[in-house]
């Protein structure tokens, strides 16, 4: 599909995000609110936009029927990631995870957990873990469970950063902190929820 432009991405992004909490979709009203906006033309206009760029649609003459066109079913898995030493980075989504329910967002991603480093903190070996892309490592408060990557490999681990330095810490006493230049370390996400028992939830 078409490129969108940082407001209509906004725009779209909220819609996702809204009609999947709310299973139906938002008024004009509601979305010159969401989008701090005092008239409904600019609304409008990213709505046509994304309408047209094959996006969303809905039914003329007939209030909140907008509908997503053509989102995949779920959370996409990227792979594997390591829960104790560092492992391949995580590659092209292959299956989805289906997780209606939360309170996700288009952006979210899946990787399986390889691993037991991080059993502490109740991630285990074989779990899914729900991850959120971070636009700003700066924002990133340490303590905060992420997804590291350090050249081609990427781990789970709490993210702390002590000047230039971030030390990837484990949640088992058993394995060894890890220390890398910051600028070295490119935070891919961070955890937003775990998941178990995905088989049955798996959506081709």
């Amino acid at each position: 599909m078409e490129a969108l432009t940082e407001a209509q991405q906004e725009l779209y992004e909220w819609l996702v995000d809204y009609i999947r909490r709310n299973q139906h979709s938002p008024s004009i009203r509601q979305m010159m609110k969401a989008m701090g906006l005092r008239s409904p033309a600019p609304i409008q206009s990213r709505l046509d936009h994304l309408r047209s760029k094959g996006y969303i649609d809905w039914t003329e003459g007939k209030a909140r029927t907008i509908r997503i066109l053509d989102e995949a079913k779920g959370v996409p898995i990227l792979g594997a990631i390591a829960a104790g030493s560092m492992v391949e980075a995580f590659t092209d989504a292959v299956e989805r995870l289906d997780l209606a329910m939360l309170p996700l967002k288009p952006q979210d991603f899946a990787l399986r957990v390889r691993g037991d480093s991080m059993i502490d903190a109740l991630i285990g070996d074989g779990d899914v873990v729900i991850m959120r892309p971070v636009n700003d490592p700066a924002t990133i408060k340490n303590g905060t469970i992420v997804a590291a990557r350090v050249e081609t490999t990427t781990t789970l681990k709490y993210f702390h950063r002590e000047g230039h330095e971030v030390l990837l810490k484990p949640a088992n006493s058993r394995y060894e902190p890890m220390h890398f230049a910051a600028d070295a370390v490119d935070v891919q996400g961070r955890l937003v929820a775990v998941w178990r028992g995905y088989d049955a939830t798996l959506a081709g």
